[in-house]
């Protein structure tokens, strides 16, 4: 097996292992091994290919010292084909959300919540994936 160095916040470390001992992992391996087969097979899902699918996609952010608004304004133009609406919200003292309807196929919404999830800084990034077509989803 391959051994994978990766750098994460303190904070996170600390979530990733509280986890880890209350659900009864044997490790930080064995969550992050599940967690990544999870994040990697939550798009392949051969129900939904060939579909016309509405997504939405909330992200979450500290506003202060960041670039993560300009680059949700950036990824809404170069996805313009697939955005329906874009709503942003002030949410606390600090944060802001961003939430992004989208009309798709699962290819084009993969890629864009990928997007989302590759910015630097997001707090959340959370979304869902519906069948807008008149097919069945249990073919």
């Amino acid at each position: 097996m391959t051994v994978v160095s990766v750098s994460m916040p303190d904070e996170l470390v600390d979530r990733i292992d509280e986890f880890t001992e209350e659900h009864g992992y044997t490790g930080r391996s064995e969550l992050l091994r599940e967690a990544s087969r999870n994040l990697l097979g939550e798009f392949d899902d051969k129900r939904l290919e060939d579909r016309e699918l509405m997504g939405i996609v909330t992200v979450v952010f500290d506003y202060e010292g960041t670039a993560v608004e300009e680059r949700m304004m950036q990824l809404r133009h170069e996805h313009e084909d697939i955005v329906a609406s874009n709503l942003h919200s002030h949410v606390g003292d600090h944060n802001c959300m961003e939430l992004f309807i989208l009309e798709g196929s699962l290819e084009e919404i993969s890629a864009f919540v990928g997007k989302i999830r590759a910015t630097q800084d997001t707090t959340t990034v959370d979304y869902s994936v519906t069948p807008i077509d008149s097919g069945d989803l249990l073919e």
